[in-house]
């Protein structure tokens, strides 16, 4: 699964506040919401926190673009997410 190689990629640097491990961790559940959301389409309380959690995810990639754009660059070429 995704979700574990990317963990133990960021996990081994044992800070899981990280902007990176953060955004893997959004990433994750952005699948699961979208899948669950292609089965129930009439479910508007996930439609609001698939939102949420986008913006969440926006933010804190926009914050790593700032700071770090090599970094930025990388996490979003590993996640498949954007360009």
């Amino acid at each position: 699964m995704v979700k574990n190689s990317f963990i133990s990629v960021i996990s081994q640097e044992e800070n899981r506040g990280s902007v990176e491990f953060q955004v893997v961790s959004f990433t994750n559940k952005i699948r699961r919401l979208t899948s669950h959301l292609e089965f129930h389409r009439t479910d508007f309380l996930s439609q609001r926190g698939l939102r949420k959690i986008l913006g969440k995810r926006q933010r804190l990639l926009s914050y790593l673009s700032k700071k770090n754009n090599v970094r930025y660059k990388e996490l979003i070429s590993q996640l498949d997410i954007r360009e």
